[in-house]
């Protein structure tokens, strides 16, 4: 059933991320985790420094786009990590070689640093490996998909799709995955309530859709559809040559990506709401349902993050 979608009193900057048992809310001057423990409901607040401030380029349509991408990796895998942190140590499960590894053979503070960014690194060389090798040199395999840049060019991306789809609906299966997105789907509706203008409730919030047309989830896809289109300008048959062009343009699909949500979120007319629907789709796989409770870290992390200056967390601004 279609989810009414009452209109917006303005659309937040104010983003946000599912974590184990906890969000995170990123506002225009700081971020804030909440999570929810035995002891009760765990809260940290951190100021934000983005890179543009130091240095405009930073801040340059394109250039924007990856190192906005590149930061909420980091930031997001060392708000996971610290969230994971907050579980009993008897249901944590033993750490992998690698991180023991690390753990080792540095002092603990950089230890924690480097864990995180080799995380990063191997979520990018997986999403590497998935979307781009994957798909390349399947199509490759198969001689009548190679005989038209055109036809390979589109059978590369269809299979991109298809993979990112799978890979979605699998992970979601799993008992944990579906409280993530349920925490997903709690920062969701809790956005929503706050952009509606209503009070920050429990109650309010649980009669708000879960499915956000700024999501994250919805620059994921829209990454994969616009790296089809400009993966159509290589026109190389070596399977080993093409993963070298798409390497190299990647940081062009993710800035183009990036530019393509922000104009959508700036805007509210029929090809924005075209652009923003399959976005919208997926999150049908990841966001689900929340609990109250759920609701409630959301709203506490939200409230931690809304600027004291009224209008400086206007979507696009600055």
């Amino acid at each position: 059933m279609a989810e009414n979608k009452p209109s917006c009193a303005f659309k937040t900057s104010i983003g946000g991320q599912a974590l184990i048992e906890g969000i995170l809310m990123r506002g225009p001057k700081k971020q804030a985790i909440v999570c929810r423990t035995t002891e009760g409901l765990v809260e940290k607040v951190e100021e934000l420094h983005p890179l543009r401030e130091k240095n405009a380029f930073f801040g340059w349509p394109l250039v924007r786009g990856c190192v906005t991408f590149l930061s909420s990796l980091v930031n997001g895998m060392r708000a996971l990590t610290y969230s994971a942190s907050l579980i009993p140590l008897e249901e944590q499960g033993e750490p992998d070689k690698l991180d023991q590894w690390i753990s080792e053979h540095f002092p603990e503070e950089k230890a924690e640093k480097l864990i995180i960014y080799v995380a990063v690194v191997l979520g990018i060389a997986l999403s590497v490996f998935l979307f781009i090798f994957l798909p390349t040199f399947l199509v490759s395999a198969i001689r009548p998909l190679t005989r038209s840049y055109l036809i390979r060019n589109l059978s590369e991306g269809l299979l991109k799709v298809v993979i990112l789809l799978v890979y979605m609906s699998l992970v979601a299966r799993t008992k944990d995955i579906r409280r993530l997105f349920a925490y997903h789907g709690a920062e969701h509706k809790t956005i929503f309530c706050y952009e509606h203008g209503k009070e920050l409730t429990v109650e309010n919030a649980r009669e708000e859709p879960r499915f956000h047309p700024r999501c994250g989830t919805s620059f994921l896809l829209v990454v994969v559809l616009v790296s089809i289109l400009v993966n159509a300008t290589v026109r190389v048959a070596n399977p080993f040559a093409r993963v070298g062009c798409h390497l190299l343009l990647l940081p062009v699909v993710v800035g183009i990506s990036y530019e393509i949500n922000r104009w959508c979120g700036l805007h509210d007319n029929l090809l924005s709401r075209i652009l923003s629907a399959p976005g919208k789709w997926l999150q049908r796989i990841t966001t689900n349902e929340p609990e109250d409770d759920m609701l409630e870290c959301a709203i506490r992390s939200l409230q931690l993050v809304i600027p004291e200056e009224v209008g400086s967390d206007v979507w696009g601004k600055g």
